[in-house]
């Protein structure tokens, strides 16, 4: 029986040889099609001792084999993602949860820990439970809220929930690309100990959430974010000697600072931690909408993958623009929506 890291070998070579029947591609065209070397690919097809390649190149490897329009003129030449159909893209995202959990069961044999998955970074590949946690909005607002009360019949416990834009968008996007995880969501005070060994997504600032407030400052990121609502400079985001706030005008937000931090699970290295943290409720949902909006997540998905690799920690600090109330999702690749990068 092969062992975990021999089934994702035998698997790659197998789309190599294989994919297309009246075409056996050969390891000099894979390597240059994936612009490695022969030796490399040969290590990722080793029988014996297969080398685990990373993340990134899985998703090249999905992405070139979801389409026979992959060959032209003899050679393996990748498409761009904008020109794959629609059946050729959910062709690709099945591949590439296939070739993930191989790589996550090979990394976890070999007692490493699992590398963020580059493709979709909601897309954790190892069917392990994922927990979304909010903050709870605080008893003067939810005084002004209609069906709070356990004791309406009509009592809608979601109501409670701050960013419940943020946690609508997320939460589906995250079990659609998970099908095997259990999604749990839950606010900051109904969080059980097993909930924070789980990969665990935090949504909203740490005036609210709790679970943020005592994570953020654990992880010695180069951002902070002070919630000064009353002061003179207002609530914003510091890296350094600079400040990074919201723009109002007349109280009408136009510009949210959000952030958004991946790394390992401080209560359990072997799953990971995100945060997605504006000043505004808006910027949460810009940065969570960031890496869901179909028009935008697999460009900024794959900037993710070019300016971080396979940092296990990482963070962007961003502008999110709203226009007449809407928000506009942030475009990671434009160098002008990013503020702050980390590591540098």
């Amino acid at each position: 029986m092969a062992s975990s890291g021999q089934a994702l070998g035998q698997r790659l070579r197998s789309l190599r040889i294989s994919r297309w029947p009246d075409m056996r591609i050969t390891q000099p065209q894979l390597a240059r099609a994936l612009d490695v070397s022969v030796p490399l690919i040969s290590s990722w097809e080793s029988s014996t001792a297969p080398k685990v390649p990373p993340a990134s190149r899985l998703h090249a490897y999905a992405t070139l084999f979801c389409t026979p329009r992959s060959i032209r003129d003899g050679e393996l030449t990748p498409l761009d993602e904008g020109d794959l159909t629609d059946e050729e893209l959910q062709l690709r995202d099945g591949l590439l949860l296939e070739l993930l959990s191989l790589r996550a069961t090979a990394l976890g044999q070999a007692g490493a820990e699992p590398v963020q998955p580059a493709a979709d970074p909601w897309q954790f590949g190892d069917g392990k439970p994922v927990t979304i946690v909010c903050g709870r909005l605080p008893p003067e607002l939810l005084a002004r809220m209609p069906y709070v009360d356990p004791d309406d019949p009509d009592y809608i416990e979601l109501y409670t929930y701050a960013d419940l834009d943020a946690l609508f968008e997320l939460h589906g996007h995250i079990r659609a690309c998970n099908p095997a995880s259990e999604v749990r969501r839950h606010t900051a005070k109904e969080l059980e100990p097993d909930d924070l060994t789980t990969h665990l997504v935090l949504l909203g600032g740490v005036d609210w959430n709790d679970v943020t407030t005592d994570v953020f400052y654990q992880l010695g990121l180069p951002v902070k974010q002070v919630n000064d609502w009353n002061g003179e400079a207002g609530a914003y985001f510091s890296a350094g000697t600079e400040r990074y706030g919201p723009k109002l005008s007349d109280g009408q937000l136009h510009e949210d600072v959000a952030l958004f931090y991946r790394g390992p699970n401080p209560f359990n290295r072997k799953r990971t931690l995100t945060i997605c943290n504006g000043m505004y409720g808006r910027g949460t949902l810009g940065v969570v909408r960031a890496l869901t909006d179909s028009r935008f997540r697999d460009r900024n998905a794959e900037f993710l993958i070019r300016r971080f690799g396979d940092q296990r920690s990482y963070a962007i600090l961003s502008r999110v623009s709203v226009l007449s109330g809407l928000v506009i999702t942030p475009d990671w690749s434009a160098e002008a929506s990013r503020l702050v990068e980390w590591p540098e």
